[in-house]
Protein backbone atom coordinates (compact mmCIF):
# COMPACT_ATOMS: atom_id res chain seq x y z
CA UNK A 1 0.00 0.00 0.00
CA UNK A 2 0.78 3.33 -0.47
CA UNK A 3 0.90 6.54 1.34
CA UNK A 4 -1.47 8.94 -0.11
CA UNK A 5 0.93 11.46 -1.07
CA UNK A 6 3.10 9.26 -3.03
CA UNK A 7 -0.36 7.58 -4.58
CA UNK A 8 -1.38 10.97 -5.68
CA UNK A 9 2.27 11.45 -7.18
CA UNK A 10 1.85 8.21 -8.91
CA UNK A 11 -1.12 9.42 -10.24
CA UNK A 12 0.50 12.68 -11.26
CA UNK A 13 3.35 10.82 -13.58
CA UNK A 14 1.12 8.14 -15.01
CA UNK A 15 -1.79 10.96 -16.12
CA UNK A 16 1.18 12.95 -17.86
CA UNK A 17 2.82 10.35 -19.15
CA UNK A 18 0.00 9.03 -21.23
CA UNK A 19 -0.48 12.17 -22.22
CA UNK A 20 2.95 13.20 -23.65
CA UNK A 21 4.74 9.91 -23.92
CA UNK A 22 7.65 11.76 -22.41
CA UNK A 23 9.68 11.10 -18.65
CA UNK A 24 7.73 13.06 -16.40
CA UNK A 25 10.29 15.08 -14.05
CA UNK A 26 9.58 16.29 -10.50
CA UNK A 27 8.97 19.69 -11.30
CA UNK A 28 6.08 19.00 -13.54
CA UNK A 29 4.72 16.99 -11.18
CA UNK A 30 5.17 19.64 -8.01
CA UNK A 31 2.87 21.56 -10.03
CA UNK A 32 0.38 18.63 -10.71
CA UNK A 33 -3.55 19.82 -9.25
CA UNK A 34 -3.43 18.24 -5.74
CA UNK A 35 0.50 17.94 -4.92
CA UNK A 36 1.40 20.20 -2.49
CA UNK A 37 4.72 19.78 -1.64
CA UNK A 38 7.98 21.21 -3.42
CA UNK A 39 10.11 19.69 -6.22
CA UNK A 40 12.50 18.30 -3.47
CA UNK A 41 10.17 16.37 -1.99
CA UNK A 42 8.53 15.17 -5.11
CA UNK A 43 11.82 14.09 -6.29
CA UNK A 44 12.35 11.92 -2.81
CA UNK A 45 9.36 10.60 -2.94
CA UNK A 46 9.70 9.18 -6.79
CA UNK A 47 12.95 7.44 -6.01
CA UNK A 48 11.37 5.88 -3.45
CA UNK A 49 8.43 4.73 -6.05
CA UNK A 50 11.75 3.63 -7.99
CA UNK A 51 12.77 1.61 -5.93
CA UNK A 52 9.45 0.18 -4.78
CA UNK A 53 9.03 -1.02 -8.54
CA UNK A 54 6.07 1.37 -9.60
CA UNK A 55 8.37 3.92 -11.39
CA UNK A 56 11.04 3.42 -13.84
CA UNK A 57 14.30 5.94 -14.37
CA UNK A 58 15.28 5.53 -18.93
CA UNK A 59 18.75 7.64 -18.18
CA UNK A 60 20.11 9.15 -15.61
CA UNK A 61 19.48 12.35 -16.09
CA UNK A 62 15.71 11.78 -17.63
CA UNK A 63 12.42 11.88 -15.36
CA UNK A 64 10.72 9.10 -14.52
CA UNK A 65 8.26 6.40 -16.65
CA UNK A 66 5.14 4.34 -14.73
CA UNK A 67 6.20 0.64 -15.08
CA UNK A 68 3.70 -2.65 -15.15
CA UNK A 69 3.33 -2.28 -11.49
CA UNK A 70 2.75 1.64 -11.56
CA UNK A 71 0.18 1.21 -14.06
CA UNK A 72 -1.88 -1.58 -12.27
CA UNK A 73 -1.96 0.76 -8.96
CA UNK A 74 -3.25 3.68 -11.18
CA UNK A 75 -6.08 1.02 -12.46
CA UNK A 76 -7.01 -0.34 -9.30
CA UNK A 77 -7.08 2.76 -7.83
CA UNK A 78 -9.70 4.37 -10.27
CA UNK A 79 -13.31 4.75 -8.93
CA UNK A 80 -14.56 3.82 -12.23
CA UNK A 81 -14.68 4.19 -15.53
CA UNK A 82 -14.05 7.79 -17.17
CA UNK A 83 -16.70 9.74 -18.91
CA UNK A 84 -16.56 9.80 -22.56
CA UNK A 85 -16.86 13.45 -24.13
CA UNK A 86 -20.04 15.15 -25.54
CA UNK A 87 -18.95 14.33 -29.04
CA UNK A 88 -18.13 10.76 -28.62
CA UNK A 89 -21.51 10.32 -26.09
CA UNK A 90 -23.52 11.41 -29.62
CA UNK A 91 -21.24 9.63 -32.05
CA UNK A 92 -22.05 6.54 -30.03
CA UNK A 93 -25.65 7.59 -29.50
CA UNK A 94 -26.47 8.44 -33.51
CA UNK A 95 -24.43 4.97 -34.66
CA UNK A 96 -26.97 2.25 -32.90
CA UNK A 97 -29.98 4.27 -33.71
CA UNK A 98 -28.98 3.36 -37.16
CA UNK A 99 -27.55 -0.02 -36.05
CA UNK A 100 -29.47 -2.73 -38.33
CA UNK A 101 -29.23 -5.50 -40.44
CA UNK A 102 -27.23 -8.85 -39.76
CA UNK A 103 -25.45 -8.81 -37.10
CA UNK A 104 -21.62 -9.78 -38.50
CA UNK A 105 -22.31 -5.95 -40.52
CA UNK A 106 -23.36 -4.69 -37.14
CA UNK A 107 -19.79 -6.16 -35.21
CA UNK A 108 -17.62 -5.29 -38.03
CA UNK A 109 -18.99 -1.69 -37.78
CA UNK A 110 -19.26 -1.76 -34.13
CA UNK A 111 -15.68 -2.35 -33.94
CA UNK A 112 -14.67 0.12 -35.97
CA UNK A 113 -16.85 2.95 -34.18
CA UNK A 114 -15.25 1.71 -30.59
CA UNK A 115 -11.60 2.33 -32.52
CA UNK A 116 -12.51 5.62 -34.09
CA UNK A 117 -13.53 7.08 -30.48
CA UNK A 118 -10.56 5.82 -28.53
CA UNK A 119 -7.59 5.62 -31.36
CA UNK A 120 -6.87 1.91 -30.36
CA UNK A 121 -7.80 -1.55 -31.58
CA UNK A 122 -11.13 -2.44 -31.11
CA UNK A 123 -12.27 -6.43 -30.77
CA UNK A 124 -15.59 -7.62 -30.86
CA UNK A 125 -15.94 -11.22 -30.35
CA UNK A 126 -19.38 -12.82 -31.89
CA UNK A 127 -21.72 -14.65 -30.24
CA UNK A 128 -21.16 -18.56 -30.17
CA UNK A 129 -24.05 -19.93 -32.43
CA UNK A 130 -24.28 -22.87 -29.75
CA UNK A 131 -25.51 -20.95 -26.98
CA UNK A 132 -27.98 -18.99 -28.92
CA UNK A 133 -31.68 -19.53 -29.04
CA UNK A 134 -33.96 -20.01 -32.17
CA UNK A 135 -36.72 -17.19 -32.47
CA UNK A 136 -38.08 -18.36 -35.74
CA UNK A 137 -37.77 -20.67 -38.47
CA UNK A 138 -38.89 -20.44 -42.41
CA UNK A 139 -38.72 -22.65 -45.53
CA UNK A 140 -38.93 -20.33 -48.59
CA UNK A 141 -39.14 -21.68 -51.86
CA UNK A 142 -36.47 -20.75 -54.25
CA UNK A 143 -37.63 -23.19 -57.13
CA UNK A 144 -39.44 -26.96 -57.29
CA UNK A 145 -36.66 -28.33 -55.43
CA UNK A 146 -34.64 -25.70 -53.85
CA UNK A 147 -35.39 -24.32 -50.63
CA UNK A 148 -34.31 -21.33 -48.68
CA UNK A 149 -34.11 -22.12 -44.70
CA UNK A 150 -33.71 -18.95 -42.54
CA UNK A 151 -33.30 -19.03 -39.06
CA UNK A 152 -33.37 -16.16 -36.75
CA UNK A 153 -31.41 -16.33 -33.78
CA UNK A 154 -31.92 -14.99 -30.25
CA UNK A 155 -28.02 -13.48 -30.71
CA UNK A 156 -29.21 -11.37 -33.53
CA UNK A 157 -27.70 -13.76 -36.38
CA UNK A 158 -29.77 -14.63 -39.30
CA UNK A 159 -28.54 -17.64 -41.06
CA UNK A 160 -29.55 -18.59 -44.48
CA UNK A 161 -29.12 -22.20 -45.65
CA UNK A 162 -29.97 -23.35 -49.37
CA UNK A 163 -31.22 -26.84 -49.15
CA UNK A 164 -31.93 -28.67 -52.63
CA UNK A 165 -34.73 -31.54 -52.36
CA UNK A 166 -34.56 -35.18 -54.35
CA UNK A 167 -38.41 -34.10 -55.37
CA UNK A 168 -40.47 -31.44 -56.26
CA UNK A 169 -42.04 -29.18 -53.17
CA UNK A 170 -45.31 -27.05 -53.24
CA UNK A 171 -45.65 -23.75 -50.62
CA UNK A 172 -48.72 -26.07 -48.84
CA UNK A 173 -46.03 -28.21 -47.49
CA UNK A 174 -43.44 -25.69 -47.00
CA UNK A 175 -45.83 -23.88 -44.87
CA UNK A 176 -46.77 -26.70 -43.06
CA UNK A 177 -43.53 -28.22 -42.04
CA UNK A 178 -42.54 -24.64 -41.43
CA UNK A 179 -45.12 -24.31 -39.15
CA UNK A 180 -43.88 -27.37 -37.47
CA UNK A 181 -40.44 -26.73 -37.04
CA UNK A 182 -41.23 -23.14 -35.50
CA UNK A 183 -43.79 -25.35 -32.91
CA UNK A 184 -40.76 -27.28 -31.64
CA UNK A 185 -37.46 -25.16 -32.16
CA UNK A 186 -38.25 -21.75 -30.84
CA UNK A 187 -36.95 -21.14 -27.60
CA UNK A 188 -34.28 -24.34 -27.99
CA UNK A 189 -30.33 -24.18 -28.24
CA UNK A 190 -29.28 -24.04 -31.47
CA UNK A 191 -26.44 -26.27 -30.81
CA UNK A 192 -28.87 -28.53 -28.65
CA UNK A 193 -32.23 -28.71 -31.09
CA UNK A 194 -32.54 -32.55 -30.29
CA UNK A 195 -35.57 -34.36 -32.27
CA UNK A 196 -38.60 -33.47 -33.56
CA UNK A 197 -42.14 -35.31 -33.13
CA UNK A 198 -43.64 -36.44 -36.34
CA UNK A 199 -46.56 -34.69 -38.06
CA UNK A 200 -47.97 -37.99 -39.39
CA UNK A 201 -48.13 -36.82 -43.00
CA UNK A 202 -44.70 -38.61 -44.48
CA UNK A 203 -43.40 -35.74 -46.88
CA UNK A 204 -44.30 -33.05 -44.61
CA UNK A 205 -41.79 -35.28 -42.06
CA UNK A 206 -38.86 -35.36 -44.57
CA UNK A 207 -39.13 -31.55 -44.92
CA UNK A 208 -38.69 -31.10 -41.29
CA UNK A 209 -36.19 -33.48 -40.69
CA UNK A 210 -34.32 -31.82 -43.51
CA UNK A 211 -34.83 -28.55 -42.60
CA UNK A 212 -33.68 -29.47 -38.48
CA UNK A 213 -30.43 -31.37 -40.34
CA UNK A 214 -29.61 -27.44 -41.83
CA UNK A 215 -30.42 -25.65 -38.70
CA UNK A 216 -27.96 -28.40 -36.81
CA UNK A 217 -25.17 -28.30 -38.92
CA UNK A 218 -24.65 -24.34 -38.36
CA UNK A 219 -24.16 -25.05 -34.24
CA UNK A 220 -20.27 -25.82 -34.59
CA UNK A 221 -19.16 -23.03 -35.74
CA UNK A 222 -16.44 -21.10 -34.26
CA UNK A 223 -16.95 -17.59 -32.92
CA UNK A 224 -16.15 -14.61 -35.48
CA UNK A 225 -13.41 -11.74 -34.56
CA UNK A 226 -14.19 -8.61 -35.60
CA UNK A 227 -10.97 -6.19 -35.71
CA UNK A 228 -10.80 -2.66 -36.04
CA UNK A 229 -8.63 0.77 -36.39
CA UNK A 230 -5.14 -1.59 -36.05
CA UNK A 231 -3.39 1.12 -37.89
CA UNK A 232 -4.31 3.87 -35.79
CA UNK A 233 -3.39 1.69 -32.64
CA UNK A 234 -0.10 0.77 -34.47
CA UNK A 235 0.72 4.15 -34.88
CA UNK A 236 1.75 4.10 -30.46
CA UNK A 237 4.35 1.89 -31.05
CA UNK A 238 7.84 2.93 -32.47
CA UNK A 239 9.35 -0.43 -33.13
CA UNK A 240 9.00 -2.04 -36.28
CA UNK A 241 9.50 -5.54 -34.69
CA UNK A 242 6.56 -4.83 -32.01
CA UNK A 243 4.21 -3.87 -34.36
CA UNK A 244 4.29 -7.07 -36.45
CA UNK A 245 4.22 -9.20 -33.43
CA UNK A 246 1.23 -7.37 -32.23
CA UNK A 247 -0.88 -7.47 -36.13
CA UNK A 248 0.27 -11.19 -35.88
CA UNK A 249 -1.51 -11.53 -32.78
CA UNK A 250 -4.06 -9.66 -33.74
CA UNK A 251 -4.77 -12.07 -37.32
CA UNK A 252 -4.91 -15.28 -35.55
CA UNK A 253 -8.98 -15.29 -34.53
CA UNK A 254 -8.25 -18.30 -32.17
CA UNK A 255 -5.76 -16.51 -30.05
CA UNK A 256 -7.93 -13.09 -29.66
CA UNK A 257 -10.66 -15.08 -28.66
CA UNK A 258 -9.09 -17.05 -25.69
CA UNK A 259 -6.69 -13.97 -24.91
CA UNK A 260 -10.24 -12.31 -24.34
CA UNK A 261 -11.69 -15.09 -22.51
CA UNK A 262 -8.58 -15.45 -20.03
CA UNK A 263 -9.18 -12.30 -19.02
CA UNK A 264 -12.27 -12.19 -18.08
CA UNK A 265 -12.48 -15.34 -16.39
CA UNK A 266 -9.33 -14.17 -14.62
CA UNK A 267 -12.11 -11.48 -13.00
CA UNK A 268 -10.00 -8.65 -14.56
CA UNK A 269 -11.53 -5.67 -17.02
CA UNK A 270 -7.38 -4.56 -17.57
CA UNK A 271 -5.19 -6.54 -18.58
CA UNK A 272 -1.57 -4.39 -18.59
CA UNK A 273 1.89 -5.56 -19.97
CA UNK A 274 2.75 -9.44 -18.92
CA UNK A 275 -1.12 -10.29 -17.52
CA UNK A 276 -2.19 -10.57 -20.79
CA UNK A 277 -0.08 -13.51 -20.91
CA UNK A 278 0.99 -13.40 -24.34
CA UNK A 279 4.51 -12.52 -24.92
CA UNK A 280 4.58 -10.53 -28.19
CA UNK A 281 1.86 -8.07 -26.02
CA UNK A 282 4.47 -7.31 -23.65
CA UNK A 283 4.22 -3.18 -24.31
CA UNK A 284 0.21 -3.35 -24.77
CA UNK A 285 -2.75 -3.20 -22.52
CA UNK A 286 -6.33 -4.63 -22.84
CA UNK A 287 -9.85 -3.16 -22.14
CA UNK A 288 -12.67 -5.84 -21.78
CA UNK A 289 -16.03 -6.36 -21.33
CA UNK A 290 -18.25 -8.62 -21.85
CA UNK A 291 -22.09 -7.78 -23.90
CA UNK A 292 -25.29 -9.59 -22.78
CA UNK A 293 -28.36 -10.31 -24.33
CA UNK A 294 -31.24 -10.82 -21.97
CA UNK A 295 -29.12 -10.45 -19.03
CA UNK A 296 -26.93 -13.57 -20.41
CA UNK A 297 -22.93 -12.59 -21.61
CA UNK A 298 -22.65 -13.24 -25.18
CA UNK A 299 -20.14 -11.73 -26.60
CA UNK A 300 -16.77 -9.91 -25.73
CA UNK A 301 -15.67 -6.28 -27.14
CA UNK A 302 -11.88 -4.91 -25.76
CA UNK A 303 -9.57 -2.24 -26.50
CA UNK A 304 -5.79 -3.25 -27.37
CA UNK A 305 -3.45 -0.43 -27.18
CA UNK A 306 0.12 0.77 -25.22
CA UNK A 307 0.75 0.27 -21.56
CA UNK A 308 0.27 3.90 -21.90
CA UNK A 309 -3.61 4.35 -22.71
CA UNK A 310 -5.74 6.28 -21.51
CA UNK A 311 -7.60 3.87 -19.06
CA UNK A 312 -10.39 6.10 -17.75
CA UNK A 313 -11.62 6.64 -21.36
CA UNK A 314 -10.76 3.41 -22.72
CA UNK A 315 -12.97 2.05 -19.97
CA UNK A 316 -15.66 4.40 -20.18
CA UNK A 317 -15.58 3.66 -23.99
CA UNK A 318 -16.22 0.03 -23.89
CA UNK A 319 -18.48 -0.17 -20.73
CA UNK A 320 -20.97 2.31 -22.90
CA UNK A 321 -20.35 0.32 -26.49
CA UNK A 322 -21.46 -3.21 -24.70
CA UNK A 323 -24.25 -1.56 -23.12
CA UNK A 324 -25.64 -0.55 -25.99
CA UNK A 325 -24.72 -3.07 -28.43
CA UNK A 326 -26.17 -5.66 -26.15
CA UNK A 327 -29.60 -3.14 -25.67
CA UNK A 328 -29.27 -3.36 -29.28
CA UNK A 329 -28.97 -7.03 -29.86
CA UNK A 330 -31.83 -7.18 -27.32
CA UNK A 331 -34.34 -5.12 -29.19
CA UNK A 332 -33.60 -7.84 -32.12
Amino acid sequence: MLDERKASILRAVVEEYIQTAQPVGSGHVARAPGIAVSPATVRNEMALLEDEGYLAQPHTSAGRVPTEKGYRFFVDSLTGPGRLGTAETQQVRSFFAKAHGELEQMLADTSRLLSSITDYAAVVVAPPHEVATVRSVQLVALSHRVVLEVVVLSNGVVDKRTIELDEDVDEIRLGAASVHLNAHLVGRALGALGTVVPTGDAATDALVQVGLRAAASDGSDPEDVFVGGTARMLASFEAVDTVRQVLTILEQQLVVVSLLRDVLDRGLSVAIGSETGVEPLAECSLVVAPYEVDGDGIGTIGLLGPTRMNYPQALAAVAVVSQRLGTRLSEG
